[in-house]
């Protein structure tokens, strides 16, 4: 029996997990990938402490870190979170079952899908939901990138060293850009940029040649290309959460109180899935989430002790 399971192993998994050790918790870490989706950044240079860095390098850092500090990580996927007599049982996708007294739900984000003909159809033979991953394959090759806010911008600027030439698409009116990243992408000198109304079709046969959208007003247009990279943001994964009737919002983010903890007595939850730090989707929220989480969970115990 684990005095605390975080499902999840990401900034705030993590981060919950170094504040678990320092508390002398028992406990388990428990995810499908490993440093969450920020693996995925080609550079951070907003996490303090540290000018610059690629995601993987940072996540390394923070797994390195909680097994020093004592910590047990294991990669596998949460299927389903039963309550028990004693608290909750955790079974994995590979028939494995783990007993806890609490749970921290650090479950991240997953990409947000378009929905529009031909994007599942080339997943994987051209569509890309991460630029850090799969440029190196569009090497000499024509992308766009379709999206408004940085993850898209830090992918097209990520882009320009493999691709031979790359567009950035956003809908019209959902352009957010930093201007430092903005300013970077203008000094490549390599990114066209326009906006649209719809993004209509991606095209190909057995894999993608294009794309075709329109434009606010009605014209129509359509390029020719061999990579597609979709940066429209994330979704909560909060699936095996709400199994266990764990309440969200109407954007389907975990409710949390201001010590991280949710309506099921010994649940918390923290990082990007939360209604936390304002909803600021941040390396440095996600962590301060996971402090807080397990510092929480901390007190419960040892109250409960007394």
């Amino acid at each position: 029996m684990y005095d605390l399971i975080i499902i999840g192993a990401g900034p705030a998994g993590l981060g919950a997990s170094i504040y678990a050790s320092r508390y002398k918790l028992k406990h388990l870490v428990i995810g499908a990938e490993i440093g969450g989706q920020v693996t995925e950044a080609w550079e951070i240079e907003n996490y303090a402490g540290i000018e610059s860095i690629s995601g993987k390098d940072l996540m390394e850092k923070f797994q390195t870190q909680s097994k020093d500090l004592g910590g047990m990580i294991i990669e596998a996927s949460v299927s389903k979170v039963n309550k028990i007599e004693t608290g909750f049982e955790v079974l994995t996708e590979d028939g494995k079952k783990y007993e806890t007294i609490s749970i921290i739900f650090a479950l991240g984000m997953k990409p947000r899908k378009m929905n529009i003909p031909g994007e599942d159809k080339f997943l994987g033979k051209g569509i890309s939901y991460c630029a850090t991953c799969d440029a190196m394959f569009f090497r000499g090759k024509d992308v766009a990138v379709i999206g408004g806010g940085d993850a898209a911008v830090t992918a097209a600027i990520h882009l320009t060293e493999f691709a031979n030439s790359v567009q950035l698409l956003y809908k019209e009116g959902t352009k957010i850009f930093e201007p430092a990243w903005e300013d970077q992408l203008a000094r490549t000198g390599k990114v066209a940029i326009d906006s649209f109304e719809k993004i209509e079709e991606i095209l190909g046969e057995d894999i993608v040649e294009g794309l075709t959208y329109e434009k606010v007003g009605g014209e129509k247009k359509e390029i020719q290309l061999q990579g597609v990279f979709i940066e429209i943001g994330s979704v909560p994964g909060v699936v095996v959460a709400k199994e266990l009737g764990v309440q969200t919002d109407e954007q389907g983010y975990i409710i949390v109180a201001q010590d991280q903890s949710t309506a099921i007595e010994n649940v918390y939850a923290a990082g990007d899935v939360t209604t936390g730090s304002n909803k600021f989707r941040q390396i440095i929220t996600a962590v301060a989430e996971g402090a807080v989480a397990a510092g929480s969970v901390y007190k419960k115990l040892k109250l409960a002790k007394k």
